[in-house]
């Protein structure tokens, strides 16, 4: 069984930074890649970032240039550092795991809330 445990969510300033982490633990599993994901009341989860084993990136347009995320193989860690933050990147940011055998596995979400 495989389970992420995600932190680093918080309220912040427009123009802010946060940092989130998620933590991958279980047993039997091999990660060909993790990523966020982010939700907001009506509309459909979309993603953020991810990144493959084999540290290939992919943003979303509207994060471009402002987040960057990376990913601790030996730890199974991945970390999304979010910079000047807007508003409209206010929701619940879900970490997501895929491995080799193409399961997929969510976090539980953490809440990032952007407002002065």
């Amino acid at each position: 069984q495989v389970q992420l445990v995600e932190s680093g969510g918080g309220l912040v300033q427009p123009g802010g930074s946060l940092r989130l982490s998620c933590a991958a633990s279980g047993s039997g599993f091999s990660i060909y890649s993790m990523g966020w994901y982010r939700q907001t009341p009506g509309k459909q989860r979309e993603l953020v970032a991810d990144i493959t084993s084999g540290d290939r990136t992919n943003y979303a347009e509207p994060v471009k240039g402002r987040f960057t995320i990376s990913r601790d193989n030996a730890k199974d860690t991945v970390s999304l550092q979010m910079n000047s933050l807007k508003s409209e990147d206010t929701a619940v940011y879900y970490c997501k795991l895929r491995t080799r055998t193409l399961r997929t596995v969510w976090g539980q979400g953490t809440q990032v809330t952007v407002s002065s």
